[in-house]
């Protein structure tokens, strides 16, 4: 139920408190996204669904990622988090892979290829590009998700190591043209305004052909609905082998949230979020940094200030995050800024 606080952005409306800037952790969703998930609980509720009922939206969630990210659909394999379609691209590095990592990288993007054996280096996200032709492989966050820093993609791409982004705060906010890179992940819950069960792992075709489905189930069948039952093994020819069965309420809500995300002008998202962000920089006498995501080293008791004024933030690698959507507004800035005078 709404508190009235509903807001109208960028064509749609959503149901955003003032003073959320916590994006980075969890994105609200529009509102006709957010109906279609209760309207999805309501006949699954009443015993309406069978199991096609959700495959129209996964194939719609589907093709609308790979456009935010510059990518076939037949090239975007479905998940439910970012550390379970990395595992697949970690099973098919050779066991004396050099993988190279940003310093203080998020862990679902590491984990994985740590939690297989191999040998994971971190230096400076500064230093990723000129470090890389010591590695075989790259793995780093387009934008990360500490302290909102853009990772050098034009650099990286020049390197020819293979690389692996993830998205998962870039993609929604930031123009992406990633056909070059050989996989991209992201989560959906946040920039992309999604329920958390869903996420997509984009692949180039040399990538689709170095990853391992591990986690493969009836779903990576070519023909998911005749792959139920027994052997052999017979998956998807293209990247649809890396697939899991999907959280249907998930897709539901991404059917809709991603289609809008797509139709926008990313580059106007961007200069909108950015703007915000960097006009809270300069009320605090700081630099502009070009991000969306904004970390603060403010003095102690800053956070229990800014949350007794409303605004929701969080708490990374000891400083505090806010993030700026386009259903924020310079009132939100303002919010933030009185909070700390």
């Amino acid at each position: 139920m709404s508190d009235g606080s509903m807001r109208t952005a960028f064509g749609s409306s959503f149901d955003v408190p003032p003073g959320y800037l916590n994006t980075a952790s969890i994105g609200v969703p529009p509102t006709p996204a957010a109906t279609a998930v209760a309207e999805a609980v309501r006949r699954w509720a009443a015993g309406q669904d069978t199991p096609t009922t959700a495959d129209p939206a996964v194939t719609t969630a589907r093709e609308a990622f790979g456009r935010l990210v510059g990518v076939p659909t037949d090239r975007v394999a479905l998940g439910a988090s970012v550390s379970q379609l990395v595992a697949q691209v970690a099973a098919g590095l050779p066991a004396d892979a050099r993988v190279l990592v940003a310093g203080g990288e998020f862990t679902s993007l590491t984990f994985p290829f740590a939690a297989r054996g191999l040998r994971v280096t971190e230096v400076e996200l500064d230093s990723l590009v000129s470090a890389a032709a010591d590695h075989d492989f790259v793995a780093v966050s387009v934008v990360q998700s500490a302290d909102g820093r853009i990772a050098d993609l034009d650099g990286l791409r020049e390197t020819g190591v293979p690389v692996l982004l993830d998205a998962t705060q870039a993609v929604g906010w930031l123009p992406l043209s990633l056909e070059w890179a050989d996989w991209v992940v992201a989560a959906g819950y946040k920039w992309l305004m999604a329920p958390r069960g869903s996420a997509w792992l984009a692949c180039s075709p040399a990538g689709v052909e170095r990853a391992v489905p591990v986690s493969a189930n009836w779903w990576a069948g070519e023909d998911p609905w005749t792959a139920v039952y027994g052997l052999p093994l017979r998956l998807a020819s293209d990247a649809r082998r890396f697939d899991i069965s999907p959280v249907w309420l998930a897709h539901h809500g991404a059917a809709v949230s991603l289609p809008y995300l797509a139709s926008l002008d990313l580059a106007a998202v961007r200069d909108h979020n950015v703007g915000l962000a960097d006009s809270l920089l300069a009320g605090l006498g700081l630099p502009a940094r070009g991000s969306a995501i904004v970390s603060l080293e403010l003095p102690p008791g800053s956070g229990e200030r800014l949350a007794a004024a409303g605004v929701r933030s969080s708490v990374r690698a000891g400083r505090v995050r806010v993030a700026f959507h386009l259903y924020n507004t310079a009132e939100d800035v303002e919010r933030v800024l009185e909070a700390l005078a």
